[in-house]
Parts: structure tokens; sequence; C-alpha cells
């Protein structure tokens, strides 16, 4: 384990050794209503000095080795100001939601709802047996063959850039976001959880396949928060207009996985920009 100084405690506290998971980032995503009252009590020295410092938070939050930070104006009231912050350590997950908070000075920036999650691989993705049980029944492939080992090598090259796309994603700087949360269902009718693992692969398996027909059209991003916080997954979406975002949630919603199984939570939208648009986007 590597370790940090956590400035604000170096002085009483030795290092802190580094809190990074066996596999995967943490990702946090922050929201925030900003009181232009509490603003306008700063004097225009104060304000420059407070968006000054933000800017600089931002750089130095960026330049941490395998962290990335979004930024964004929500569209509804439900904030002003979204964050997406994606990093290895809990501990710099931690020191940098703590010193956003306080950025534009005490009190300028409320938390509006927040979520905590980490990038996961999927436990129903395909393995290489059975593709191989694929290529012999649906394309009659002879084990051992050249086209069968060919198709065997593309498949496992594939599924490593999947898997990698997964644990460690470099975010797009599309501009539409969407977030929401949500669980798969314990009902007395419908509980995903009483399935077995064959029928809920099977299930997904049609799931990820209304996903695919959005390929380059909607980056989605899929973050497990069981144990980590009140939901079982966080659902990310970026795309280039609110059409596509639209059409693929509202598709997804008559696959029978989300028609039977899934619950949903609020859904965030919201616009990535700069700091200096968002500066002027919020008022600032």
């Amino acid at each position: 384990m590597t370790t940090q100084i956590n400035p604000s405690s170096a002085e009483d506290a030795g290092p802190v050794e580094s809190l990074q998971p066996e596999e995967g980032w943490h990702v946090l995503h922050l929201f925030y209503q900003l009181d232009h009252a509490q603003w306008e009590l700063l004097s225009e020295e104060e304000q420059l000095e407070a968006k000054t410092d933000l800017t600089r938070l931002v750089q130095e939050i960026r330049s941490t080795p395998d962290t990335q930070l979004l930024l964004f104006s929500i569209v509804t009231p439900k904030a002003d100001l979204a964050l997406m912050l994606l990093t290895p350590d809990l501990h710099d997950a931690n020191a940098f939601e703590k010193r956003l908070n306080v950025c534009l000075g005490a009190d300028t920036l409320t938390p509006v709802y927040s979520y905590l999650s980490m990038t996961e691989r999927s436990e129903y993705t395909t393995t290489a047996d059975q593709y191989a049980e694929t290529l012999k029944s649906e394309k009659g492939l002879t084990p051992g063959s050249e086209e069968f080992k060919k198709s065997i090598e593309e498949f496992e090259t594939r599924m490593k850039k999947y898997t990698t796309d997964r644990l460690y994603p470099k975010m797009p700087d599309w501009p539409v976001f969407c977030f929401y949360n949500m669980n798969k269902r314990r009902g007395e009718e419908h509980n995903w959880y009483a399935l077995d693992f064959e029928s809920r692969r099977k299930l997904m398996q049609g799931h990820a396949a209304v996903g695919r027909t959005y390929a380059g059209k909607v980056r989605q991003l899929i973050t497990g928060s069981t144990g980590l916080d009140d939901a079982e997954w966080g659902v990310t979406l970026f795309a280039k207009d609110t059409y596509q975002i639209k059409s693929i949630v509202y598709e997804m919603r008559f696959d029978e996985v989300s028609a039977r199984y899934a619950d949903f939570g609020d859904f965030y939208i919201g616009l990535q920009l700069p700091l200096d648009e968002l500066f002027r986007r919020l008022g600032l």
C-alpha cells in the first residue's frame, strides 16, 4: 500500500494508508444547491478568491492518478450543481468530497443528494466456455480448428477490453448526463433474488442486447452500491442529446428485467460543462 498525508491533520496524525479496493474504483455522485444569498454576502474579492480556490481544487483532483472529476449544471431545481468523482482511494474520495463541500465558502453549497458506489464487473458476462459452446452449436465450428481458435482469441480480447472499461472506465465528454439509482425487486410475486443464476443470466443477456443497440449513442456506467448506499446500483448515462437518454430508458422499461424486477430512484439530468461556463451558468 502507498501512503498519503492529509494536510489538514498532518500535525497530529501520521501517514494515512491508502485504502484501495481489490479491483475497481470508488465513484461519488454529489449534488448541491447553491445559496445565492450566502454568496452575495461575500465581497467581490472573496468571491474571486473562492472561485480561484475551486479552480485549483478541480485541477488538483484531476491531476491525482487514476482520478476523474466531471462537472454538471443540473437542468431541474432538484439541484444546481453536480459532481461525479471516480478515484481508487477511499481516503482521497473522502478528503476531496469534504473540501468540495466548502470550496465556495461556508454554507454556499448545500448537499441535497449523494451516492457512493464502485465500478464492478458483471457476474453475467459470457465466459469463454459458454462462447465456445455457442461456436459449436450455432456456428458449427469444430474445436481446435483455426477458425474456432481465432474466434476464441477475438472473444477473449473483446471481453478483456469490456471488463477493463467497466472496472476502470474513461468517462466521455458528452454533454447530456443522467443519473439514477435502482434496486432489484424482492416482492412476493417477483423476487429477483429467488431466481436461480441461469434464469438471471438469460434475463440479463436480453437486457444487455437492448443496451447494445445504443452503442455510440449512449455511454452507460453501472456501479454497484450494495452495502455502500441505500440502493443496489447506480446508473450513469451520457449522450449527445436528450432524445437518446429518453429512448433507452423508455425501451428498457419494456424489457422483462426492468418490467418485473426493477425499482428506480429519482432521475437527475444535467449538462457537462467546463468550469468557466459552469460559473456563468450558476451566476457566480
